[in-house]
């Protein structure tokens, strides 16, 4: 086992993942898929990060999660006419519908304080 250093060592990494990655959890194939794993995610979180969600889209997509619509946001944010500006991005969040999106929404904060 090395360090992946390169696009060569990162796919020889995948495919040693692939082989060993029903291993039993103690087993030495197990530590090395522990070890492996570990390895291969440093290096895609160094050569291809995911940037954080739009933060209109991430408030759409955990509506959808939790089964709300506009109504059920407009008591989040307030007025149905907001969410529905929100929602269209006609309104900016504030910093207190940051907050109760937080709070209510369990949307990380560092994604709905981003411009869009």
């Amino acid at each position: 086992m090395k360090p992946i250093k390169t696009k060569k060592d990162y796919n020889q990494a995948l495919e040693r993942l692939e082989l060993i990655f029903d291993a039993k959890k103690g087993s030495k194939d197990g530590d090395e898929l522990e070890v492996l794993s570990i390895l291969v995610e440093k290096y895609e979180d160094a050569n291809f990060p995911i940037g954080l969600p739009d933060p209109i889209e991430a408030i759409k997509f955990r509506m959808e999660q939790l089964g709300y619509n506009q109504s059920d946001l407009a008591k989040v944010v307030g007025l149905k006419s907001r969410a529905s500006e929100i929602l269209s991005k006609k309104r900016k969040l504030s910093l207190e519908m940051v907050r109760q999106l937080h709070d209510k929404l369990k949307i990380p904060t560092d994604v709905l304080i981003q411009a869009y």
